[in-house]
C-alpha cells in the first residue's frame, strides 16, 4: 500500500518514512500543507498521515478540503497538541483518528493499520465484501465461498484501488502510481500483467467477479449485478 506522509519535520518524515517501508509501506513526503493536498488529490494513496502544524497550509484546514471535495481516503492526523479540543477538531472535520505527539512507533503502525481496516468497505469479521468475494487485509488474501488464494502485495494494492470503486474505471495511470509510485524500473505495462495474474486468481477460486479492461483508459471491478 502506498502512504502519504505530509510532515515539516524533515529528521521525523525521514523516520517515520523508515518505519513504514520496514513494516512493508511504500512512502511519499511532502514537506507542507499545499504540497500535501495537491498530492492527496490524486487519489492514489491508502491512507494518509497528516501532521497538523504545517506550513502554508494546516493539516486542519488539508483535512477539511479533501473531505469537503469528496475524498474518502483514511487520515490519521498527528499533532504536538494533545488538548481535548484539538482532537475533537480533527475528528470532526474528518480524521479517522489522532495521534499526539511524541508517540510510540508500535502505535502508529498499529492506528494507521487500524483505519485501513475501517475504511469505506462494508465490512464483516472476516475481511472487505466485493459481492461474492471477501478481501482479507491483514493476510492479503482473497476468498470465494470454500476456496481462497493468496495475493502478492501489489496484486492487493491494485485490487483494493479497484474495490473502492467497485463498477467504476480506475485509469492505469492511477493504479500504476498506486502500487509502484515514482519506481524507475517499472513501466504502465505492468499494470495489465498483473491484472492478468489477477483475473487468473479470480478464476481459481470460481469468483462471478470481472476485472474489465476498457481500452485506452483503465480497468473497473464488476462484482455482480451491475452493467459491464
Amino acid at each position: 500500500m502506498r502512504v502519504l506522509l505530509v510532515e515539516d519535520e524533515q529528521y521525523l518524515a525521514e523516520a517515520i518514512q523508515h518505519l513504514l517501508k520496514r513494516s512493508g509501506y511504500a512512502v511519499d513526503i511532502a514537506s507542507d500543507g499545499e504540497m500535501g493536498l495537491n498530492l492527496a488529490r490524486s487519489d492514489v494513496y491508502g491512507a494518509i498521515i497528516l501532521d497538523n502544524m504545517l506550513p502554508k497550509l494546516s493539516g486542519v484546514k488539508v483535512l477539511r478540503t479533501l473531505r469537503k471535495e469528496q475524498h474518502s481516503t483514511p487520515i490519521l492526523m498527528l499533532s504536538a497538541k494533545s488538548e481535548v479540543d484539538d482532537k475533537v477538531e480533527g475528528l470532526e472535520v474528518g480524521a479517522d483518528d489522532y495521534l499526539a505527539k511524541p508517540f510510540k512507533t508500535s502505535e502508529l503502525i498499529a492506528r494507521l493499520r487500524a483505519i485501513v481496516r475501517r475504511h469505506t468497505h462494508d465490512q464483516t469479521g472476516n475481511g472487505v465484501v466485493l459481492g461474492d468475494l471477501v478481501l482479507t487485509p491483514d493476510t492479503r488474501s482473497l476468498h470465494c465461498g470454500d476456496k481462497s488464494v493468496d495475493l502478492t502485495a501489489k496484486e492487493y494494492d491494485l485490487l483494493d484501488m479497484l474495490a473502492s470503486r467497485t463498477g467504476k474505471i480506475v485509469s492505469t495511470e492511477v493504479l500504476f502510481h498506486r502500487a509502484w509510485g515514482a519506481d524507475l524500473f517499472v513501466e504502465p505495462r505492468h499494470v495489465s500483467v498483473y491484472m492478468s495474474h489477477l483475473r487468473g486468481k479470480l478464476a481459481d477460486i470460481g469468483s462471478i467477479s470481472k476485472i474489465i479492461a476498457v481500452r485506452g483508459i483503465g480497468y473497473k471491478l464488476m462484482t455482480g449485478g451491475e452493467n459491464v
